[in-house]
């Protein structure tokens, strides 16, 4: 199938059918006139680049888990592999933690800032004159 095909069946841009060859996660065969062809396989490829891009992982470690995937989240056991995915998880992990500390801050700050900004209560002489 050509790229057009690709990316009406899988949801993703040329652009970015193209980055994924660039990046040794997708393969083509070129025709006489340089146009891409892809087996009906890509289609299921793409769609698991996909789910493990949306996992958090970056394609230098699909790139290495993809060989080792078949049918759907499952993978075979290849050298590396759970190392890689260990570690990437450690870098979630470390990100979760300094966003929670950065929400924590977040919230401080608002909290003073509407203090600051509420005005202070003041008695209403006018009310105690005509009493």
């Amino acid at each position: 199938m050509l790229i057009g095909e690709l990316s009406r069946r899988t949801g993703v841009s040329e652009r970015l059918l193209r980055y994924y060859e660039r990046m040794e996660l997708i393969h083509s065969e070129r025709r006489a006139n340089g146009y891409r062809e892809y087996d009906d396989k890509t289609a299921e490829t793409v769609r698991r680049i996909r789910a493990l891009l949306a996992a958090g992982l970056p394609t230098r470690i699909i790139r290495q888990i993809l060989p080792c995937t078949s049918g759907e989240a499952a993978l075979r056991p290849c050298p590396g592999v759970l190392t890689s995915l260990r570690d990437q998880l450690d870098v979630l992990d470390r990100r979760a933690a300094d966003l929670e500390t950065a929400r924590r801050v977040l919230r401080r700050t608002i909290a003073a800032t509407e203090d600051a900004a509420s005005p202070t209560t003041v008695p209403d002489t006018r009310t105690a004159r005509h009493r």
